[in-house]
């Protein structure tokens, strides 16, 4: 196999994890399809961008304030919409809408603000990669490999050792249950909005110093980490990863003998397949409740 394709994959496939583990955790706890997960991942490479290009801060000062940001942004939907509707008993469904809603909302109000042409926060003169075996790679490629897959660990770390990680699986299992022994639901799921939007807002930033951004630049994000939950298996961080990698290898091996204008298409075939022979994906375990 190419060494270029390997190393491309595996690019794209940290990517992938790294929102997929973001968005995996907000939806096991919270039990419904966070579709404004997107607009936190863009909203990531935004705040860079006001902050770095606009107000003048040093990127080493404005990437943290970004990351807390976007994490702030997690908490206000929890707080201001999302748990207003589940202390109503909204079903999931109606949750889904709220978050699409705000996803319009929010996208639409990042537009308007910075416009819709291509923005950057690169510095500096693009250059040529770094050979590796013949073939080429970026320093920041390099950053972003390295970044993604230290976050994804460390994510999967804390959600089996740490306390609030517990506590998290214990609301994921069963909310009911959890709040009986003592565990504060909503407390819980705040956190993990923070931390799963944190995730996404690192992710953002860190396709921005590489490709550049848009305001929509969330939706394929959404879309590719969804497919890696979905196929490495709902409920586990290893999934993802493994998910991601099969995704990310799948579609660089297809624009290598197929065409570039595949690679969307390839993602959601995998997808098709996996639902059809095996829905739990690789590593998934069967939940007790049905969510949109």
């Amino acid at each position: 196999m190419n060494i270029q394709i390997i190393i491309n994959s595996l690019y794209t496939s940290s990517l992938y994890a790294l929102f997929g583990s973001g968005f995996l955790i907000i939806f096991i706890t919270a039990r419904f399809f966070h579709f404004a997960h997107a607009v936190v991942f863009t909203s990531g490479a935004y705040f860079t961008f006001y902050f770095h290009k606009l107000i003048g801060f040093p990127l080493y000062i404005s990437i943290p304030i970004a990351i807390a940001l976007a994490a702030l942004l997690g908490c206000l939907m929890e707080s201001l919409v999302y748990r207003p509707l589940r202390q109503r008993g909204s079903s999931p469904m109606v949750m889904l809408l709220a978050s699409l809603g705000m996803y319009i909302v929010l996208q639409n109000c990042i537009s308007m603000f910075f416009g819709d042409d291509t923005k950057s926060i690169r510095t500096g003169v693009v250059k040529e990669g770094l050979p590796v075996f013949g073939a080429r790679i970026t320093p920041i490629q390099i950053i972003i490999i390295a970044v993604s897959i230290v976050l994804v660990v460390l994510v999967a770390i804390w959600l089996k050792k740490s306390r609030m990680g517990k506590a998290m699986r214990a609301v994921a299992s069963d909310a009911e249950l959890a709040k009986i022994s003592g565990i504060d639901s909503d407390r819980v799921i705040l956190w993990t909005f923070a931390i799963g939007s944190a995730l996404a807002g690192v992710a953002g930033i860190l396709v921005a110093m590489d490709v550049d951004m848009t305001p929509t630049m969330g939706m394929n994000a959404l879309m590719m980490g969804v497919v890696a939950v979905i196929i490495g298996g709902v409920g586990s961080i290893p999934g993802v990863a493994l998910g991601a990698l099969l995704l990310g290898m799948a579609q660089h091996l297809g624009v290598w003998k197929i065409s570039s204008q595949w690679q969307d298409a390839i993602a959601f075939i995998i997808l098709f397949l996996f639902l059809l022979i095996r829905p739990r994906g690789f590593m998934g375990r069967k939940v007790k409740k049905v969510s949109v």
